[in-house]
């Protein structure tokens, strides 16, 4: 990422339908046009992590790359997706043009390895258990494997039981480490394996304030958010997901913070 354009990576937590994520592709590529920000269009093909074996995945590897390279062809928009094994890094490089770590997974030195050699931005999720400074080793790693371009996402740090917080200070010393650093306003108000019976569950009314607060550093090169135009239906993480209806006045209210704080640098 060689621009300075504030970033917006946004999209549902996972794919749900080809109908689904070209719609919400095309009306988030419209909002983020609005606001004159970079947008990428997030989406999961496989959910790995689940909280039970029968929460929905996602359609897989070969149908979910399909879908998302149907929103890159018909609707123009740039596409970031994780991976979880090595071995998948090099055919969703074929698609994405972020590919992106998950935070319990950032540790995984081949996985890194696989990532970097792929030539493609990378997005690192900063894992719940870990300080912004021992980030420092993931940033060495890639170093070691040659790749400069990628960026780290702060998702909170787990405070006891089923809970996570938000340091925002650890923004401040991420930023320290180099390299871009989003913030992910969604997961940061996860509620892992909190739902019980359900799987995850959040508190999504807090991800406005999250958002603002994190923009207010004045250290952010972007923000990572799930959206959706129907969270209480969605298949995964629907309580943390922002509402479709709701990003555009967030985002405006972002922009203007994001304006006061480069004025005052």
């Amino acid at each position: 990422m060689t621009n300075n354009k504030f970033k917006l990576l946004a999209g549902p937590c996972v794919i749900e339908s080809e109908d689904n994520v070209l719609f919400l592709a095309e009306a988030l590529k419209s909002i983020a046009s609005h606001h004159d920000v970079e947008f990428f269009f997030k989406a999961s093909w496989d959910k790995a992590n689940r909280t039970k074996a029968t929460n929905y995945r996602g359609p897989g590897l070969e149908e979910g790359l399909r879908i998302l390279d149907e929103a890159k062809t018909q609707v123009g928009v740039k596409i970031v997706t994780d991976i979880h094994e090595p071995q998948q890094a090099e055919p969703v490089a074929q698609v994405a043009d972020i590919i992106q770590i998950p935070a319990f997974l950032c540790r995984q030195t081949d996985l890194l390895h696989a990532a970097a050699a792929t030539g493609k931005t990378v997005n690192i999720k900063k894992a719940q258990f870990s300080s912004p400074e021992e980030m420092g080793n993931v940033v060495s790693k890639m170093e070691h494997f040659g790749c400069r371009d990628f960026m780290l996402c702060e998702r909170g740090n787990c405070f006891g039981y089923n809970n996570l917080v938000v340091d925002m200070t650890g923004l401040v010393r991420l930023a320290k480490l180099g390299y871009p650093v989003l913030f992910d306003a969604t997961h940061s108000v996860q509620i892992s394996g909190g739902g019980f019976n359900y799987g995850n569950s959040g508190k999504s009314e807090y991800v406005p304030y999250l958002a603002k607060a994190a923009v207010a550093t004045g250290v952010l090169s972007g923000l990572f958010m799930e959206v959706h135009n129907d969270p209480a239906s969605a298949l995964c993480d629907g309580s943390c997901m922002l509402r479709l209806d709701d990003l555009d006045s967030l985002l405006s209210q972002i922009m203007r913070i994001r304006e006061i704080t480069l004025e005052q640098q």
